[in-house]
């Protein structure tokens, strides 16, 4: 069973990928030519995916302008604009959680790329989250979590990355108050308590955090 509503993450201000960003929001970069957040917009469309929320903070109004209702790409778009702080990713979750309607929904980041299947599966019952890791990049090599047959781990003897993309219970986030919140915290409390599942994605997946980085995928997508 696949999620129906899906949030993209894209409030970052993108830093390390000055100057490019300094007039235009990561997501919006292009790459195989189309924004990064098309990608995962036509791919949740093409999935079934009909409700998508879009955070924004740094150049939000490019995003809209660009973007509009969502109805180019098959979707329909709900913004969610939050000030020129952002609240991180839970505090950005929990922010749109109203949207979801106590359904399940997938979160995929704005600044990463895959070949993966979009959205991830729903959690299993009992579970509030499933995740999708990867092989650990050259710029992570410690990687995030550990995984042990099916269930995410804080420790273990091999490490993954986790990969931005993933699929929540709204339960996991509906505890915590309004405001910044950072993702990984809540993650580990749910993942030590056995609330968590993932898996390992083996194909193609770029985080597109710089510049050259960004050059590299472009031109692997021409």
């Amino acid at each position: 069973m696949r999620p129906t509503r899906a949030l993209i993450l894209a409030a970052g201000r993108g830093e390390r990928m000055r100057p490019l960003t300094d007039t235009t929001p990561k997501p919006l970069l292009c790459v195989g030519g189309r924004p990064l957040i098309v990608w995962h917009l036509q791919k949740l469309a093409a999935a079934g995916v009909s409700q998508v929320a879009i955070n924004t903070s740094w150049r939000g109004d490019a995003l809209r302008a660009a973007l509009g209702d969502g109805s180019t790409h098959g979707v329909a778009i709900h913004w969610f604009e939050e000030g020129p702080e952002p609240l991180e990713t839970a505090g950005g979750i929990r922010n749109a959680l109203a949207l979801f309607g106590g359904e399940p929904f997938a979160v995929v980041n704005g600044d990463v790329w895959s070949d993966l299947p979009l959205p991830p599966p729903v959690p299993a019952p009992g579970r509030l989250g499933h995740l999708v890791l990867v092989p650990n990049p050259v710029q992570h090599p410690r990687g995030d979590f550990a995984l042990e047959c099916g269930e995410l781990r804080l420790t273990g003897p091999i490490r993954y990355t986790f990969a931005g993309i993933a699929t929540y219970r709204p339960a996991l986030f509906e505890a915590l108050l309004p405001g910044r919140r950072a993702l990984k915290p809540v993650l580990d409390l749910a993942a030590a308590a056995g609330l968590v599942t993932a898996e390992v994605y083996g194909g193609r997946w770029v985080d597109v955090g710089t510049p050259e980085r960004l050059a590299q995928l472009d031109a692997s997508l021409a």
